[in-house]
């Protein structure tokens, strides 16, 4: 019995090893942690249960069955987080260099079955090379049982991937398919093909960083829905975004105490609006005023900055959050802040959680470059993911609100639940200026009529009790009293229910 104990021990003490000091070591020199450290700063203390951790590939091919390390390169279990169950895994660079294998999949598969039977979320931590050469296609297929597991748990769990390191070739897909993907500054990278394939098939010269890093997938790419400075940072706040988020799609969202007034009034709002209605003004204030404790949980900051996505809570509960941003673009609508939008708010439906949108939006953003980037279908997106909604909508219009993109920002008529303004809101069609050219034409050449006309144009259409008077907003509420009324709608619509038509699935505009 000793003697297996021993053995026990020693297995135990090599699996924890994973590649041995000098690659540990190594691994800090790159400013990176290991899997199992990156595991104990997620998890709570004391609360990680591992699987699967004597489990060695079993290739014999180019010497392999001669090098082998137990856990395959990638550490799986299940912890708590702020004791809330989830399910992970964490690719083990200094294993292989991470790589997949048979094995290695089917250890990935294992937890991912593990965590829809027990209906909690999952996180993947990658910091690997890609599929183990070696292996050839038993490591694609490998590769086929994770991906067809994302597709199976996409709205039913929630998923999330943090790319710590590498994330080459087939690794990148599996992250794609889930809900939010966050990076490390200057340490982590994703593209489908390095820079040395590149430089040989379109003799681009590009630097792992420029092609793939988090700088730009935050920005440009909107893979990536957040950068972090370190490991340590990027931990802390998927811990953050966890506390958020519901464990499946049937449970619903977390209910934490609140040491906020639901019924808090905030006199500062009443002047957020300029007067001038040119003037720009950060939509962020509001959200910070309206969520309990002023905390919000932003989604994609740094891509498509004129619409502002994220969770925040009213009454201890989550809230999703949707706003046009005035300081960016005049807070237009383009084929990004749609795509953004239109994903955060498919999100939210499928887990149950209430929407909030603040509307302050001119339109959508004309020229060549939007339309022929497909405006059309990416505004449509956006259109369709509210207009598919079964969750409380709650709708706040702060200014303006014209054109099509009234509609698409959840106005009553695709679906909103209750529809307030305040009294600086504009709906209309256009812009009065706009609108009078159009209208009176043949005044044009009058400066005298034309602003007569423009004056009457803004009394009559520039407000929000035309749209009052025929039912399509619901209240006229003053901005101090926002947070207070929105709570209030939403405890109305607490158990909603909607009755959708019987469907395979829908074909959203992609």
């Amino acid at each position: 019995m000793k003697d297996i104990l021993d053995t026990l021990d020693a297995r135990r003490a090599a699996a924890k090893l994973g590649g041995g000091e000098k690659r540990i070591a190594a691994q800090h020199a790159r400013g990176k942690l290991t899997a199992r450290e990156r595991i104990e700063l997620l998890l709570d203390r004391g609360s990680f249960e591992e699987f699967d951790m004597f489990v060695e590939h079993r290739s014999t091919e180019f010497g392999m069955d001669k090098s082998k390390v137990p856990g395959d390169g990638v550490v799986t279990g299940w912890g708590t987080v702020n004791g809330r169950k989830i399910f992970m895994f964490a690719k083990d660079f200094t294993v292989f260099g991470g790589s997949l294998s048979e094995t290695h999949a089917l250890k990935i598969t294992k937890i991912q079955d593990m965590a829809m039977k027990a209906r909690a979320p999952i996180i993947g931590l990658y910091d690997a090379g890609g599929a183990r050469i070696q292996e050839g296609v038993a490591a694609l297929a490998g590769y086929s049982y994770v991906f067809r597991r994302n597709v199976q748990a996409s709205g039913v769990i929630p998923q999330i991937s943090v790319i710590m390191g590498p994330c080459a070739g087939g690794d990148v897909y599996s992250p794609a398919m889930t809900d939010f993907i966050f990076m490390v500054k200057n340490t982590s990278y994703m593209f489908v093909t390095g820079p040395d394939v590149v430089k040989t098939v379109t003799n681009e010269v590009v630097t792992a960083e420029e092609l793939g890093g988090a700088s730009v997938h935050a920005t440009k790419s909107s893979i990536a829905d957040g950068a972090f400075e370190n490991d340590v940072e990027a931990l802390l706040q998927v811990r953050r975004l966890i506390d958020f988020l519901p464990s499946n799609n049937t449970d619903g969202v977390p209910e934490w105490p609140s040491f906020d007034d639901v019924e808090r009034i905030d006199d500062s709002l009443d002047t957020l609006v300029p007067d001038n209605p040119n003037k720009p003004y950060d939509i962020k204030e509001l959200i910070l005023k309206v969520v309990d404790e002023g905390d919000f949980f932003e989604i994609a900051e740094t891509f498509a900055k004129n619409i502002v996505v994220g969770f925040g809570r009213i009454a201890g509960r989550t809230v999703g959050f949707v706003a046009n941003q005035p300081m960016v673009l005049a807070g237009v609508l383009d084929s990004d802040a749609s795509r953004k939008a239109a994903r955060f708010v498919r999100f939210c439906d499928a887990f149950n959680v209430p929407i909030v949108t603040f509307v302050d939006v001119p339109g959508f953003l004309p020229g060549t470059a939007q339309e022929y980037g497909g405006l059309i279908k990416h505004g449509a997106k956006l259109l369709f993911a509210y207009s598919q909604c079964t969750v409380p909508l709650v709708t706040v219009i702060t200014r303006k609100a014209y054109g099509g993109a009234f509609d698409v920002m959840a106005s009553k008529e695709i679906g909103a639940d209750m529809n307030y303004a305040w009294p600086t809101a504009q709906i209309a069609v256009m812009g009065a200026k706009g609108a009078v050219e159009i209208i009176f034409r043949s005044d044009i050449g009058d400066a005298d009529k034309i602003a007569a006309r423009t004056k009457e144009y803004e009394d009559r259409f520039l407000s929000p009790f035309i749209a009052a008077e025929r039912g399509y907003i619901d209240d006229v509420i003053m901005p101090h009293s926002t947070r207070r009324r929105i709570a209030r709608a939403l405890a109305m619509l607490r158990d909603k229910h909607v009755d959708a038509p019987m469907k395979k699935h829908d074909n959203i505009p992609l």
